[in-house]
Formats: C-alpha cells, structure tokens, sequence
C-alpha cells in the first residue's frame, strides 16, 4: 500500500498551505469533537441500570466516556489520513483539516498515536477488561480503514459495531449487565443509521460518489431502501418488545411504553430528514441540523431517567 504521507509534503494551493495550519484549531477540528456525542451510548447502561445518582458509578462512566473520546479521534486521524485523496472529491470532507491541508499527515500520525497510546493506557489503570474492549474498538476500526470498508456489508456492520462495543463497555466499566434488549436496539438502530449514510453518500455523490468511497459501486439506492426498511421495522420492534418485556416491567415499572412515541417519532423524523432533506451522510451533523431531531432526543432521555428513577 502507498503511503499517503508522500501525497502531502507539498499540497497544491487549492488545498489550503501549511503556514496557515498547524494551529490548535485545526487539530481540534481534525479530532472531530462533535462526533464525540456518539460516544454518550457508554451510558445506557449507567442510566438503565438506575445508577445515575451513584457517584461511584457516574465518575466511572465519564472517565470510559472520554477515554472513547481519544481512542474515536484516533481512529478518525487514522481514516482521514488513508481517505485523503477520496476526501478531496467529496463537496464537504474535502474541507478537513487534513485534505485542506491545515495539518500534515506526519502530524496527524502522531496525535494519532499519542491519542491511542493514551486511551489505552488509561483504560487499563480503569479496567483491564474495559481496556479489552477500547483495544478490540482500535483493532477493528484499523481493519475497517485498511481492508473491511471495501467489503459489501461488512462495512456498515463493523460501523455498527463500534456502537455496540460503547454499549458493552458502558457497562463493564461499572460492573452491571446490560439488557438484551438494550444490545439489540443498539445493533439495529446502528445498522439503521449505517445503511441510510451509505444511501446519501450514493444519492447525493452520483457520478462520484465510486471515487470517494470505492464500496458504494455495491449498493445501489433501492437495495439500500430495502435494507433501511427492514432495520427500521426491527429496530422499533425491539424497542416496543423491551419497554414491554415481564422482567423489564419488574424492574423498572410498567411506565416505560410512555417513551415509545419519543422513538417512533426520531425514527421517523430521521427518515423525514433523509427522504425530504437529503440529510443522513453524517447522523451526527443531521442530529445538531435539525431542532426538533434534538429537542426529541432530549425529551426522550428526561422522560427515560424520570420514569426510571421517579415512576
């Protein structure tokens, strides 16, 4: 494989110049800090196992929260540095700092690593076996760049399953297990959210849509569509199935259905967003674009802790 490093060294003008990089903003743009919401799934299982109020348990998660934050940016220097001639063609990744050309890759390399380095090594002063799970997020994420990306459907699964690493090592860190239910939402609802990225990417890129990701001359937007359909139906399934579930009942109380129309309603509105917006290349940029999206989600997590821990 080449090394993209080569490519940099004298980036064209229409990229940006190196005088003018370098600076703290553009690493702190390169580590993608809004992204970082994803990592906020760490703390289903402290919320869900009604430990919230639990100092103990609390610190626990925030320090897993943002060890996950050092490993994710580490992996998103690792994919913008072998992405960075596909970055180029695309309309709006073509203004990272990397394919700007704010940074160069010999420093992206090495925040990169100094990043993993860190999250691991605190993640095994937390927990050995949490540390596991940050090594097993690392290793995949690095398989993913080098190899599984180009892979029909793998692709989006392991996308997925950096979401349900999160899930599982929310709740080691703080010794609990995690529901079944709340592991299988997270799969489809990751799934979900992977294959209508991958549908935007190809609706909206078209022509060179092959040239930024090399996958999408797989998948076409009907099978995509079909794909979507049935992650959707699933995915709302396995919430109704859980908030209903005897043992969740048991535990909780019988008000958790309560939450059901907040999911109907985010699952439907995402679909609005990507069918009517031509939003849902980026999850995380169409959750801060729209205000009702967001607004949705804060409710349903008020209307989940108040139920859980005042019903």
């Amino acid at each position: 494989m080449h090394n993209p490093e080569d490519q940099t060294l004298d980036i064209p003008t229409p990229y940006g110049a190196h005088a003018a990089g370098g600076g703290a903003s553009a690493f702190l743009r390169a580590l993608r800090p809004k992204q970082w919401i994803k990592n906020c799934v760490i703390f289903a299982a402290l919320i869900f196992s009604r430990h919230l109020t639990d100092p103990h348990y609390y610190w626990r998660s925030l320090a897993a929260f943002v060890l996950f934050c050092l490993v994710s940016s580490a992996v998103y220097l690792l994919n913008d540095i072998i992405d960075l001639e596909n970055d180029r063609v695309h309309p709006t990744k073509r203004l990272r700092p990397l394919a700007a050309g704010e940074i160069t890759v010999t420093a992206a390399m090495g925040a990169g690593l100094l990043l993993a380095v860190a999250a691991l090594g605190g993640s095994i002063l937390l927990s050995k076996p949490f540390a596991l799970l940050v090594l097993t997020y690392l290793a995949s994420n690095i398989l993913y760049s080098l190899w599984l990306k180009r892979v029909v459907i793998v692709d989006v699964m392991i996308i997925s399953s950096g979401f349900v690493i999160r899930a599982l090592a929310g709740a080691l860190v703080i010794g609990v297990v995690i529901s079944p239910y709340l592991i299988l939402c997270t799969v489809l609802l990751s799934l979900f959210l992977g294959f209508t990225k991958r549908r935007q990417e190809l609706a909206q890129l078209e022509g060179n849509a092959v040239a930024h990701r090399e996958i999408l001359r797989e998948y076409s937007v009907a099978f995509l569509d079909q794909m979507i359909a049935i992650v959707t139906a699933a995915t709302l399934v396995a919430y109704f199935l859980y908030t209903l579930a005897p043992e969740t009942r048991a535990r909780v109380g019988p008000y958790l259905p309560l939450t059901i129309p907040f999911v109907l309603y985010g699952i439907f509105r995402y679909l609005y967003l990507v069918h009517q917006k031509n939003l849902g290349d980026n999850p995380t940029g169409a959750l801060y674009a729209d205000r009702p999206l967001m607004i949705n989600v804060i409710l349903w997590v008020v209307a989940s802790v108040v139920i859980l821990y005042l019903g």
